[in-house]
């Protein structure tokens, strides 16, 4: 049985769209013993997945931290790989290539010099990761790559107590990233608008959030907090049913975007929707107007989004 290793470390979004390449690789090795390296936030969803045979933790090590170097050359020695696929695509990443016995070289799909498959396209940093990936497996020899598909993403959420209709709105996002968040003032805007529709509101995300959505919230009836009380599990069965969900580019939209309902997406210069927005049929993603600054975002145009992409009484 050949042995193939993908690699991809994270962020949450990137891993989300890394499930479409995932699929590709168990589907064009599927007698193969495949083995993911990733990091701990992602093992469980790495195993959910079903896409994988073995899940491996990268130990990640600093640069000078000689002992985590060692470990994660014994670890990648320790299989007999015919080929890895390198997802995350980064100077770290590149530089495992380096830690395989020279003698004992598995195939490469990647960037690092000297590999079997590199991707060869000198523009692909300005290429959408969906298309990116897609053409670097190509180039692989895998010809088809699907969009993320999250159907083994599953819970019960009868707990919930959901009403016939409503939506989620995802408001927070990283804390390191402010400039990534849409105005506390305008989502109470969209929630008010969204309730009058009847449209009850669940507002997502952890529970370092729960101050951010009771700004929202108050005063309004039919919107209720869910900080730090969803799995991404059940994240995902939610919107689901949703009539719509909207939220900042924050790695839960991802999950939300791959569940084939409404969504509507809302960016600013903090990053590119070019590069990293989520794809699909019932998904509508905005830009800051003016500078790009996601503040600029005027409610209405988001109001005409919910409307254009979701069916509202």
């Amino acid at each position: 049985m050949s042995g193939i290793l993908v690699i991809k470390l994270g962020a949450l979004g990137d891993f989300i769209q890394a499930c479409g390449p995932f699929k590709a690789i168990r589907d064009y090795h599927a007698g193969a013993k495949i083995t993911l390296l990733t990091t701990v936030p992602f093992v469980p969803l790495a195993e959910a997945t079903g896409y994988f045979d073995i899940v491996w933790i990268d130990p990640r090590p600093s640069l000078f931290q000689i002992s985590g170097w060692v470990r994660l050359r014994r670890l990648l020695r320790s299989q007999e790989f015919t080929r890895v696929y390198d997802l995350q695509t980064s100077d770290r990443t590149a530089f495992y290539f380096r830690l395989f016995e020279r003698s004992r070289l598995p195939e490469w799909s990647g960037i690092v010099r000297g590999c079997s498959h590199p991707h060869r396209n000198p523009k692909r940093d300005s290429m959408h990761t969906l298309e990116r990936q897609s053409e670097q497996l190509g180039q692989a020899g895998i010809d088809h790559v699907p969009l993320p598909e999250l159907g083994w993403l599953r819970s019960p959420v009868e707990k919930f107590r959901l009403p016939k209709k409503y939506a989620l709105l995802v408001p927070g996002g990283s804390a390191k990233r402010q400039n990534k968040r849409w105005p506390v003032k305008r989502y109470r805007e969209v929630a008010g608008k969204l309730v009058s529709s009847g449209i009850n509101v669940f507002l997502v995300g952890d529970a370092t959030e729960r101050e951010l959505h009771a700004q929202i919230a108050e005063g309004l009836d039919g919107v209720v907090s869910l900080g730090g009380k969803t799995s991404l599990a059940e994240l995902a069965e939610l919107s689901r049913s949703a009539e719509v969900s909207v939220g900042n580019d924050t790695g839960p939209m991802h999950i939300i975007a791959a569940g084939k309902r409404p969504t509507v997406v809302l960016f600013g210069v903090a990053s590119d929707p070019k590069l990293c927005a989520p794809r699909g049929q019932n998904v509508r993603c905005l830009m800051g107007v003016g500078i790009g600054s996601i503040s600029d975002l005027p409610v209405g145009d988001v109001w005409a989004a919910i409307r254009d992409v979701a069916v509202l009484a």
